[in-house]
């Protein structure tokens, strides 16, 4: 149960997102459109969070899925629908600032 609520709710170690950032990961913000149309990163798509359980048919057939917001609270619920759905190798990236972060890195 506990390794359950784990994948649910954390994410990744730094290296271990470093790994998956440098696989080319679909990057999908689940923040609003007009959040997103204030910013992003490059190559992300947008798909609300209020849209994702009804979007499920562009994460089909995606390797590894990387989903943030601002804050890391829509990506973290995000993660619970597409887990829910059976949607596999989804990763909470957190915030948008951490996504930044990560990117740079690479």
């Amino acid at each position: 149960m506990f390794n359950l609520l784990k994948n649910l709710f954390s994410a990744p170690d730094r290296s271990e997102f470093k790994e998956i950032m440098k696989n080319k990961p679909l990057l999908v913000d689940v923040r609003t459109r007009e959040e997103f149309q204030g910013g992003s990163v490059k190559g992300a798509v947008n798909i609300p969070l209020n849209t994702v359980s009804k979007d499920l048919r562009r994460f089909a057939g995606k390797g590894n899925i990387v989903v943030f917001c601002r804050s890391g609270n829509r990506s973290s619920q995000a993660k619970i629908i597409l887990d829910q759905a059976g949607v596999s190798k989804v990763y909470n990236g957190g915030s948008l600032h951490n996504i930044q972060n990560l990117l740079k890195q690479n």
